[in-house]
């Protein structure tokens, strides 16, 4: 990480990752004292006004976060408290696209993507500035919008067929396998897990991922985020996105999940947060391009209080699809028309 990262003496990083997740300890805990850089630590994440009055006092050069402590920032941060800040990177969850270029055009900071899983301790790759040589004369790039960058040193990622393993050649979509000194042991003290997840040394991520020709790579989505509706693999977090778009929100302010359904095998259901008009989003929804199968129906967008979000930042997906199963049952059983929970 600090080879990649280029850091040096001057830097300071905004340390607000928690620390019982894997991305904050290794880049927030261990990356400082480990390389000598400087930095200054907050407890509250999502406190957005008080880490930009505090990026802006201790003149913090580094921040890393999660994309939804990204969107915090963005509505209450102001450009000239983000002025010393030189480098950001956001992990633990896709870097929505709408996300990424508000936060350029508000800071004019690029914010870089990493992937990384704790069973890899954690990081596998991330966005980098370009490299450029003496008087201009070379570049070397080191990112891509939308994608997480190249495998750090010593790592390899290898793209499979999910169902026969069989290597897929460049730009096609299938399951990611990651190799190197950074694949854990094993879970403790469960052997069996242990082999489902790691196969000749290959760590099997259950993201579905592409690697293009220069060797970058691009998470499309969770193996456990798709939904086989009609026989078609229907993947959820395109479906957010197309939402979010439509809406023109940066925070997360809907999520989808499946349910059972007795004619498809599965139904995709959205909760929505907030005042949303529901009869708008879908039609604009219907129109935009997407495939018909993608598309919920209408009455399957239900009005949440909150969307759960776990204490890294990342969406809760098993309390997401709780809610949405719960909803639905309450539906189908004449006792609820989609409401509010």
């Amino acid at each position: 990480f600090y080879q990649v990262m280029r850091v040096n003496p001057k830097d300071i990083i905004m340390g607000v990752l928690p620390f019982f997740h894997s991305f904050g300890f290794t880049a927030t805990l261990c990356l400082p004292p480990g390389s000598g850089i400087g930095v200054v630590y907050h407890n509250n994440p999502l406190d957005a006004s008080m880490i930009g009055k505090m990026i802006q006092k201790y003149k913090a050069t580094i921040l890393l976060g999660t994309p939804t402590f990204f969107s915090a920032y963005i509505k209450k941060c102001s450009p000239e408290q983000f002025k010393t800040v030189r480098y950001t990177l956001a992990g633990a969850e896709k870097l929505k696209k709408n996300i990424a270029e508000t936060f350029y055009e508000k800071f004019k900071i690029i914010p870089f993507e990493g992937y990384g899983a704790t069973e890899l301790s954690p990081i596998v790759s991330l966005g980098v500035p370009d490299y450029i040589g003496r008087n201009d004369q070379k570049r070397q790039v080191g990112h891509k919008p939308g994608k997480v960058g190249h495998p750090i040193p010593g790592v390899v990622v290898r793209i499979v067929d999910p169902d026969t393993f069989k290597s897929l050649p460049y730009n096609t979509e299938g399951l990611m396998l990651v190799k190197g000194p950074n694949v854990m042991l094993g879970y403790l003290n469960q052997p069996e897990k242990t082999k489902e997840v790691i196969k000749d040394g290959w760590y099997i991520t259950g993201d579905i991922a592409i690697v293009d020709e220069d060797g970058f790579i691009q998470i499309t989505d969770r193996l456990s985020r798709f939904s086989k509706i009609g026989g078609e693999m229907v993947p959820h977090i395109k479906v957010e996105e197309e939402i979010i778009k439509i809406l023109g929100e940066v925070e997360p302010v809907c999520a989808v999940a499946s349910v059972a359904d007795e004619r498809k095998g599965e139904r995709l259901v959205v909760l929505c947060k907030g005042d949303i008009n529901i009869e708008q989003l879908w039609e604009k929804l219907s129109t935009s391009g997407m495939p018909n199968l993608w598309i919920p129906k209408k009455d399957s967008f239900y009005k949440v209080e909150e969307i759960p979000i776990l204490g890294s930042g990342k969406l809760d997906l098993k309390s997401i699809k709780k809610i949405a199963q719960e909803i639905s049952e309450r539906k189908n059983g004449g006792q609820n028309q989609g409401g509010t929970l």
